[in-house]
């Protein structure tokens, strides 16, 4: 697997070294090169000239009397020693041919087999000369043919060969102390690129980083946060804009806030004074409805149809009360060890429930809950299978043995109806939802399950709703204390 760095800060350290790295390496490998070639040439141009100077020493015109060759056409080994001799020097080896004659200095170290075809070919015809590796060490071979000037002046060959080799140690031994003084220098700038490149960085993010810190704690409801503005680049425009959106935010969080808090308060407000005629009406309903059956067919189902709308009216009023504590926070759990047994059958017993519903509960199981809250929860649950699902209807309850909810209290409440379809699982818990026109004026207020989920997390536990074939089956989880 191949590493790739993420984090802002690694990629401009790794980008500020890659770019000091290629920068330092460009330039000592360009100085390199240029210092050597420099070197090289100079060595070379000193040793060709030193061979020039030396052969236009020993090169005579033909027939004088302080001629060293003996003939045009006859050339002795002593002959070809003489020019060995004038053209030697510490640590070179010179060879002089002549046709099918040689002579060397002592201890040389080469022979005809060392000498490159090509340089002897070229030799042939003019002063050359060729950098070679023998023995593991650099080398340069100068080569000419020797010539003398006839009576005329005209410099003519003379058939002999001279091939001088020029050691390059020195300059091989300065080169590489030069290698190594440009491979110190590469690790004192890397070094410093290094720190450069953490300074840099540090500099770069450290505004970043205050950024982001900020835009966390903005995140998490710390409307207020500031950050000081330094400077005039880039940086500084960000943090700038930062804090006018911050500004802004804050400006309109508040103002949602307010209008929430209003639209809370008026909710609140007009559900409690609704109470008070509520009551009456319902009084007055209930005489009415005792005397609809002796009333004239169009009185009575009018009648029929103020007492349900009023008991619509009375359970929406409850339910918006109930859903104010909610958002305003005053809604508080009071935990006490309940028999859950007890609990269920006097929710079923209380609203007439109790022949409709099939309930399954261990015999004396307990468990701790608020009573009243638990019992909204299965009236809602249950009361919502009744009125939508289809009989029989079944409430079971247990403690979970083992699992992640092991020790907490599972309630079932199942229908046996058409069940609700699968796009509205989702919504079923939302506020004034209700699925199907069908349902539109439904008894329900559409808060029902809504509150039944809110009350069932004031308890740290959860609720949720699945299909089933047949039904509909609601799954509350209570943890234990």
């Amino acid at each position: 697997m191949t590493w790739v760095p993420t984090g802002l800060r690694a990629r401009l350290v790794i980008t500020f070294l890659l770019v000091a790295v290629t920068a330092s390496a460009m330039v000592a490998g360009l100085g390199y090169q240029i210092i050597r070639r420099g070197l090289l040439e100079h060595t070379e141009r000193g040793a060709v000239a030193d061979v020039r100077e030396t052969l236009s020493r020993i090169t005579l015109p033909i027939g004088a009397s302080d001629v060293v060759w003996p003939s045009d056409t006859t050339v002795t080994d002593e002959d070809l020693g003489g020019v060995v001799q004038a053209l030697e020097a510490p640590e070179r080896t010179v060879i002089v041919t002549y046709g099918d004659h040689q002579s060397s200095n002592a201890g040389a170290r080469f022979t005809m087999t060392d000498v490159p075809d090509q340089l002897r070919w070229q030799a042939a015809r003019r002063l050359v000369h060729q950098r070679v590796l023998l023995r593991d060490r650099p080398w340069l071979i100068v080569a000419t043919q020797i010539q003398r000037a006839a009576r005329d002046g005209v410099l003519r060959p003379t058939g002999l060969t001279a091939y001088v080799f020029v050691p390059l140690s020195e300059e091989q031994a300065v080169l590489s102390r030069l290698k190594a003084a440009l491979a110190q220098a590469g690790g004192i700038t890397l070094v410093l690129a290094v720190t450069l490149a953490l300074l840099s960085a540090r500099r770069v993010l450290l505004p970043v980083r205050r950024l982001g810190a900020a835009a966390r704690a903005l995140g998490a409801g710390e409307l207020q946060v500031r950050l000081p503005v330094r400077g005039r680049d880039e940086l500084a425009e960000l943090t700038a804009t930062f804090n006018e959106t911050a500004a802004a935010l804050e400006d309109t969080v508040s103002e949602l806030r307010t209008l929430e808090s209003m639209s809370r308060r008026f909710v609140a407000d007009v559900s409690h004074e609704l109470r008070t005629p509520l009551t009456a009406m319902t009084a007055v309903t209930d005489m009415l409805s005792e005397d609809a059956e002796d009333l004239p067919d169009d009185a009575g189902e009018a009648v029929r149809i103020v007492v349900r709308e009023i008991d619509r009216l009375r359970v929406l009023v409850e339910h918006l009360i109930e859903i104010s504590r909610f958002d305003a926070g005053a809604a508080t759990l009071r935990r006490e060890t309940v028999d859950v047994g007890d609990a269920l059958a006097d929710c079923l017993e209380m609203r007439g429930w109790a022949d409709r519903v099939k309930l399954t509960v261990p015999v004396g199981l307990t468990f701790s809950l608020d009573a009243r809250r638990f019992d909204v929860i299965v009236a809602n649950l249950v009361g919502n299978a009744l009125n939508h699902g289809a009989p029989p209807v079944v409430v079971s309850a247990r403690v979970a043995v083992g699992g992640e909810n092991h020790g907490a209290l599972e309630v079932t409440v199942r229908d046996h109806g058409s069940g609700i379809p699968e796009e509205v699982l989702p919504h079923v818990f939302d506020r004034f939802y209700k699925a199907g026109t069908d349902r539109a004026r439904s008894v329900g207020s559409g808060l029902g399950l809504s509150i039944a989920k809110a009350n069932a997390e004031l308890h740290g536990g959860s609720i949720t709703a699945e299909r089933c074939d047949p039904g509909t089956l609601f799954r509350v989880w209570i943890p234990k204390q």
